[in-house]
């Protein structure tokens, strides 16, 4: 019988450098429960895939299917959880965690804890066990595997309250933050705004966890539905952005119903 070798590690590294690369990164957030969606989202040629769990209805289950076809697919994933989840999401394989409501340098300090394994000279809490699929169910187990997701998985912290954005400049100086993601939508409806996340005042929320996220030299991201979205955003200094994959679908839906023929090639 001739050996085997496994050809590629189960764990996608390449997310902190990414974030601390200084460029703009395009992904999309996903809420539904489908790997091929996933696939597709990578075949589009977005840099990262956010594997919604706070919103969308996928299980446990489904979310590492959906890992596996970030990981056969080339894109990077991330999983949008609750902190009680961290461990399961990470155990499957995510590259990073991006974790909502996060108002407190505290709450950002003990997030980063949950996200890292103790290790000398480490910060981490992180339950450790190698018989995950991030460990390759033991072949990639014990210190390889410690060392190796200390440095390769990213803390995306998500600001959406205004006390979340008065201790935007301490959350970002938190160490093990990898990222600030502003979240318009719910900012917006936190200052009585609803839905308009338009509004000036709501937009100049905005700007400031930017701004001073960016001034922390860490990276700052937020919803980009449009081309112009994301250039008023990285001119203030944002340059992770998400789109959203039941938008994009819906809108093509609705211009095919209207008689729209884009080219599509079966």
């Amino acid at each position: 019988m001739t050996d085997n070798p496994v050809s590629q590690h189960p764990l996608d590294g390449r997310l902190p450098g990414m974030l601390a690369s200084g460029r703009a990164l395009r992904g999309i957030f996903n809420g539904l429960p489908s790997p091929a969606i996933v696939e597709m989202c990578a075949y589009a040629g977005f840099d990262f895939v956010i594997i919604d769990n706070e919103h969308g209805s996928a299980d446990l289950q489904t979310t590492e299917h959906m890992l596996r076809a970030a990981r056969a697919s080339g894109i990077v994933p991330i999983v949008r959880c609750f902190e009680a989840d961290i461990p399961r999401v990470l155990d499957m394989g995510a590259s990073g965690v991006q974790v909502p409501m996060v108002e407190t340098p505290e709450q950002a300090a003990r997030l980063a804890q949950r996200v890292r394994y103790p290790a000398e000279g480490g910060m981490g809490m992180r339950g450790s066990a190698f018989s995950t699929r991030a460990a390759g169910y033991g072949a990639f187990g014990g210190a390889g595997h410690t060392a190796l997701s200390n440095q390769s998985i990213a803390l995306i912290v998500m600001v959406e309250s205004p006390l979340g954005v008065r201790n935007a400049a301490q959350i970002a100086a938190v160490p093990g933050v990898d990222a600030v993601f502003v979240g318009p939508n719910d900012l917006s409806h936190a200052m009585g705004h609803g839905p308009r996340w338009k509004d000036p005042p709501v937009q100049d929320a905005i700007r400031s966890v930017i701004e001073v996220t960016a001034a922390a030299h860490n990276c700052a991201g937020t919803l980009a539905l449009t081309p112009d979205d994301e250039h008023r955003y990285g001119s203030w200094g944002a340059r992770y952005f998400a789109n959203v994959t039941t938008s994009v679908i819906t809108q093509a839906l609705q211009a095919a119903a209207r008689g729209a023929r884009p080219d599509i090639r079966y």
